[in-house]
């Protein structure tokens, strides 16, 4: 039975959404729909508004939400009016549409589902299908100057990849989402490199042996000017001051050295800014106003223009808390090189993972003594705690349970030192539902 619209409010919408359409956040593999043939039909029945505005378009396995709302803010700093698509969302679907950093009204939502009720239920697409669709249409009628479009998963069939982009960028690759890109870094390379567009211009942000080819070869293919962040900018000192990551980094070729400060303070966010500047720079080449001061800016000021969340986020000082969305084996050997910076007497890991992450690689990867307290989530595809305890028992791993995330951390403030350190993580969807974030 169809459901009518007439007076429906935006919570009755987001529930008509996620249970018409296949949701890869909730459902995982069998709500994925590889191929663009949807997302083309309803950009044809949108009157391809991705063909109305101009695009910046990034994947990677990692690193590329950051990059993606770096860039955004940089762009918001030099006066032009920027969208930002990015997924999934902590806390409310209109995280995933922005402009200026502000999140797309609620009735635009429930408007733009009423609208295309009927083509929507005939075409079936995905939930991302849609919210792609979404966006771009959000953004034309918006009238936007630039769009910064996060890839939602892989590349070379996301939903994403029907537009052509003023530039392309590849953050980096690691293991994630192995039952669908591949198992080996070149497949998964392969698959994010489909990004890559005729007479495009891509930067990658990581050089590494098994993938530097894959990239070469497909710009070469492609007849698009291939830059590596790392032959432009190098990282000489990093440091905090002030509650921001400080980076000082020398411009390869000109040996000028100049300094940046950066309101995302994870360790990790190096490689992300050293992406940037290159973007920029590649940017700034093809015609776009990005100078010095609005990049430093746009780079100070990320979370306060973007809204980001949920990347190295500190909830609490004594004992210090700290929340961060890495998900996999990548980026958690990224998390631990980021604590390696800290002095505290006991660490505590929060942790809840869902079901195609190979979380015991991440559990195996902790250090010796760290007390892990387990959490399951609201979403569908969380590891529930039988799962996870069996797992565990295997290695010997001593292991507390709680049903929710927020209990955990009231439960681990009470017990902890004031300098001791809680990690929150191992999903989005622990992140998502800590309280007060």
């Amino acid at each position: 039975m169809r459901i009518s619209f007439f007076e429906m409010t935006y919570k009755e919408t987001i529930e008509y959404l996620y249970s018409r359409l296949p949701v890869f956040h909730r459902e995982g593999k069998t709500a994925y729909k590889p191929g663009l043939k949807n997302i083309e039909s309803l950009c044809e029945h949108l009157g391809n508004p991705e063909k109305k505005i101009k695009t910046i378009h990034i994947a990677g396995t990692n690193g590329k939400g950051s990059t993606s709302h770096f860039i955004a803010s940089i762009f918001q700093s030099a006066g032009y009016k920027t969208g930002l698509y990015t997924s999934p969302h902590l806390k409310s679907f209109t995280e995933r549409i922005r402009i200026n950093g502000i999140e797309i009204p609620e009735q635009n939502v429930i408007d733009f589902v009423k609208n295309h009720q009927t083509f929507t239920e005939e075409l079936s697409p995905s939930f991302f299908e849609l919210t792609v669709g979404m966006a771009f249409d959000y953004f034309a009628n918006e009238k936007v100057d630039i769009a910064i479009i996060e890839v939602g998963l892989g590349g070379r069939l996301d939903s994403t990849n029907v537009i052509v982009p003023e530039l392309s960028v590849i953050t980096n690759i690691g293991y994630d989402h192995t039952d669908i890109l591949g198992n080996t870094l070149p497949e998964i390379a392969s698959e994010k490199a489909g990004i890559i567009k005729n007479e495009i211009p891509v930067v990658i942000g990581a050089r590494h042996p098994e993938t530097e080819n894959v990239f070469i070869e497909k710009a070469r293919q492609n007849n698009s000017k291939i830059y590596f962040s790392v032959d432009f900018y190098k990282v000489i000192n990093s440091e905090m001051i002030e509650g921001k990551l400080k980076v000082d980094f020398s411009e390869q070729f000109s040996r000028k050295e100049f300094s940046v400060n950066s309101q995302l303070i994870g360790k990790y966010q190096l490689y992300n800014i050293q992406t940037v500047l290159t973007a920029c720079k590649i940017l700034n080449s093809l015609g776009w106003k990005l100078p010095t001061n609005f990049i430093e800016e746009g780079i100070e000021s990320v979370v306060s223009k973007t809204g980001l969340k949920g990347r190295w986020q500190i909830l609490q000082e004594n004992p210090l808390i700290v929340c961060d969305t890495a998900h996999n084996e990548h980026g958690f050997t990224e998390i631990l090189t980021q604590l390696n910076l800290y002095h505290f007497n006991k660490l505590y890991f929060i942790l809840g993972f869902v079901k195609d992450k190979d979380f015991m690689k991440i559990i195996k990867m902790l250090p010796p003594k760290t007390e892990i307290f387990f959490c399951e989530t609201s979403n569908p595809r969380t590891i529930r705690k039988q799962e996870f305890s069996d797992e565990i028992k295997k290695i010997g791993v001593k292991v507390e349970y709680f049903k929710d995330v927020n209990v955990a951390i009231l439960t681990l403030k009470r017990m902890a030192g004031s300098d001791d350190f809680i990690y929150v993580g191992g999903s989005n969807f622990v992140v998502a539902e800590i309280e007060n974030l």
